[in-house]
């Protein structure tokens, strides 16, 4: 009886420190998207590019980005889907105890791993258009420095591409999905009571509405850019 209590109490502590993990990578992640839609909202700015080709060079050639903050995100990003797949799995194996306590949820928290998976199949895409590029670029081919190319480069993946804006759009629509219920879960999940879930959840709506929107916007802008 004792031992089936101390494994109860384990199984649950084990529980509580996977979901802390999955809320405290998953709000690491939510950082890096806001500066990454920061950065990429530069290039609708009406100056040929010159913004958006300067913060790019900064962020393609500063050691501590490149070699300390991008490892780190790229560990953040596999942390993330590795640790989401476990806690999938297990919920999946106590889904019988949630329809017996009659618990009812959405049909985005019921399906976080779908979303999950088209977020992880747009990555894909996104590092087959620019990141192995940028590292053939400077690493294989070394070609010589160009802090001109970046705008060009996004400009040229867009414009007049309906299906690749289109798919990027369907992904940026199931990003928005993912963090809707993901950012609400994880601010409860690190502690926000119970009286400001309003607020949490409005904070959800909000965040991933300008994610998703300020996405889609930039690529259709450059689809239909001149």
């Amino acid at each position: 009886m004792l031992y089936c209590q101390f494994l109860n109490r384990t199984a649950m502590k084990s529980s509580i420190i996977k979901k802390l993990l999955m809320a405290l990578s998953g709000i690491f992640l939510v950082i890096f998207l806001t500066q990454h839609l920061l950065i990429n909202l530069t290039s609708i700015i009406p100056d040929q590019g010159k913004t958006f080709n300067a913060v790019s060079h900064f962020m393609g050639y500063n050691p501590f980005v490149q070699f300390i903050l991008q490892p780190i995100l790229m560990f953040g990003v596999c942390f993330h889907f590795i640790l989401g797949l476990v806690i999938e799995f297990k919920n999946r194996k106590n889904k019988s105890n949630y329809a017996i306590l009659g618990i009812k949820s959405s049909w985005v928290s019921r399906n976080m791993i779908t979303t999950g998976l088209v977020i992880l199949g747009f990555l894909f895409l996104h590092l087959y258009d620019f990141f192995i590029p940028e590292i053939n670029y400077k690493y294989i081919a070394a070609l010589d420095l160009d802090n001109h190319r970046y705008f060009e480069e996004l400009v040229h993946k867009f414009h007049g591409n309906l299906a690749r804006t289109l798919l990027y759009c369907i992904s940026f629509f199931f990003l928005g999905l993912h963090l809707l219920h993901g950012l609400s879960s994880s601010l409860q999940t690190m502690g926000l009571q119970k009286k400001r879930l309003e607020a949490v959840e409005l904070i959800a709506k909000g965040y991933s509405l300008i994610i998703t929107l300020g996405f889609i916007i930039i690529a259709f802008f450059h689809y239909c850019g001149d």
